[in-house]
C-alpha cells in the first residue's frame, strides 16, 4: 500500500512540475502569476485541447482576482492537477477520422478542397466563430497558395496530434 501511495505521489508531482513549468513561461514578471488570457495556452502548451468555453469554465474553478485580471499559480496548479490527473476527455484531441469527416462535410462539391471564401464563411459564422486574428493564423497555414483553397487531407496532417508525444507523463 504505501508503495503504490509513492508511485502515486510521484505522479502527481511530475504533473505539478510540468504545470509549474508551464506557467513559468507565460510568467513574465516572475511573481507566481499570469495574465487570465494567457491561461489557455498553458493549457494547450500541456498537452490539453479545451474550446474557450472549455478554458472559461476551466476559469470558473480558479479564483481570479478580477474580471480581466491575473491567475496566480497557487490557485491554478490545484485545478489543473486535477484536470490532468482524471484525463478528462473532453480535454484531449479530436480523432483524424471525425476531424476527415467534419472537412468532407463542408466540402459540397466533394472535391478534395474547400475554397478559402467558403472556409471563410462557416469559421466566422457557424459554431464557436473564429476571431479576425485565428482566421487570418490559420489562412496563413492552411491555404495553399497557388490555389486559395484548403486542400483537407494534406492539411489534416498538420492538425493530428500524437498524444504520446504532447502527454509528456504516464498517468
Amino acid at each position: 500500500m504505501a508503495q503504490k501511495e509513492k508511485g502515486e505521489d510521484g505522479i502527481v508531482a511530475e504533473i505539478e512540475k510540468k504545470i509549474t513549468e508551464a506557467f513559468e513561461v507565460f510568467d513574465r514578471e516572475s511573481n507566481k502569476t499570469v495574465d487570465v488570457r494567457e491561461i489557455g495556452c498553458i493549457v494547450r502548451s500541456l498537452g490539453c485541447f479545451p474550446n474557450e468555453a472549455e478554458v472559461q469554465e476551466l476559469l470558473a474553478q480558479i479564483e481570479v482576482e478580477e474580471p480581466g485580471g491575473f491567475v496566480h499559480l497557487e490557485q491554478f496548479l490545484p485545478v489543473m492537477t486535477k484536470v490532468l490527473l482524471e484525463r478528462s476527455f473532453r480535454f484531449w484531441p479530436i480523432p483524424e477520422d471525425v476531424i476527415l469527416h467534419a472537412f468532407e462535410a463542408l466540402d459540397e462539391n466533394k472535391c478534395g478542397y474547400i475554397t478559402k471564401e467558403d472556409l471563410v464563411k462557416h469559421l466566422t459564422e457557424e459554431g464557436e466563430p473564429f476571431s479576425q486574428e485565428e482566421m487570418e493564423d490559420m489562412l496563413a497555414v492552411a491555404l495553399d497558395p497557388e490555389t486559395n483553397t484548403l486542400r483537407y487531407r494534406d492539411y489534416l496532417k498538420k492538425l493530428v496530434v500524437d498524444e504520446t508525444k504532447t502527454f509528456p507523463f504516464n498517468v
